[in-house]
């Protein structure tokens, strides 16, 4: 089985998956989830198992469960739904808590994920479908390769660049109008 885990393209795809998270049962959770993957660009496997103290601190860094490696989270551009969300919860409860006790699985994200992705008529949307996302946006709004793949712990442009499902048929189209010199 191969998978073809794509990002959101326009802002349009990511409100029409939201449209569906927020019909769910745990509908606060999954929004945020969502949002907060979508900002951060982390793995889901290091997004669910985060507790409340883990961000709520000035510069919260975490230990990445793939490679070990350290990582500090910037998350100023969304403290106000962060503070909004963990507002009465303690430092020791999990972000997204599983209604079986514990943190929710990534397995669980993926099958709620590839639910809505269904509903929306696609077979493209995972759980990486959110750090692709966020991978893309970044590069489009500042073509700075070389800090997102310092975000993402890339070893190169050419990795990064398919990851975020930047092809050469969009390369090619964005230097269909430009010129120098003349």
């Amino acid at each position: 089985m191969t998978y073809n885990v794509q990002p959101f393209r326009s802002q349009e795809e990511i409100d029409d998956f939201l449209f569906f998270l927020r019909r769910t049962k745990n509908s606060k959770r999954d929004v945020f989830l969502f949002l907060f993957g979508l900002n951060t660009g982390l793995r889901m496997s290091d997004i669910v198992r985060l507790k409340v103290g883990d961000i709520n601190k000035s510069e919260p860094v975490i230990t990445e469960k793939k490679t070990g490696k350290r990582k500090r989270l910037f998350l100023d551009g969304i403290q106000d739904i962060i503070k909004e969300y963990i507002s009465g919860m303690s430092d020791d409860e999990y972000l997204f808590p599983s209604r079986q006790g514990g943190h929710i699985e990534v397995n669980t994200v993926y099958k709620l994920y590839t639910k809505i992705a269904k509903d929306l008529g696609r077979d493209d949307i995972g759980c990486h479908t959110l750090r692709k996302t966020y991978g893309r946006f970044y590069y489009l709004k500042t073509h700075d390769i070389a800090t997102l793949m310092y975000l993402f712990n890339h070893s190169s442009e050419k990795i990064t660049k398919r990851y975020i499902g930047i092809t050469d048929d969009e390369a090619k189209s964005s230097l269909s109008d430009f010129r120098i010199g003349y």
